[in-house]
């Protein structure tokens, strides 16, 4: 069974930085893609950021330019740096990893960024 753990979430300020974490365990191999999606109050779960253990990444426009996603393959681990964040970046950031056609989440990480 795949284990995903996220970390890095909290509660900045606008403008500030963050870096969020995504560790995959149980598999002894790597995952073929590996992303990061958001949920807002009362809002349905967003794609923020993917990448492909290729290295193929893609980003939703609102955060090109500030957010960057990258991974460790030796550590199986994904990461997302958040610079300029703003007020409307406040939500649950969720990791997901793909095995073929399997997918596996994580439990959720809150961001919020005050104004």
């Amino acid at each position: 069974q795949v284990q995903l753990v996220e970390s890095g979430g909290g509660l900045v300020q606008a403008g500030g930085s963050l870096r969020l974490s995504c560790a995959a365990s149980g598999r002894t191999s790597s995952p073929s893609s590996m992303s990061w999606y958001r949920q807002a109050p009362g809002k349905q779960r967003d794609l923020v950021a993917s990448i492909s253990w290729g290295g193929t990444i893609n980003y939703v426009d609102s955060v090109k330019g500030r957010f960057t996603i990258s991974r460790d393959k030796t550590k199986n681990t994904m990461y997302l740096q958040m610079n300029s964040l703003k007020p409307e970046d406040t939500a649950v950031y969720y990791c997901k990893a793909a095995y073929g056609l399997y997918a596996y989440w994580g439990q959720g990480t809150q961001v919020t960024v005050s104004s």
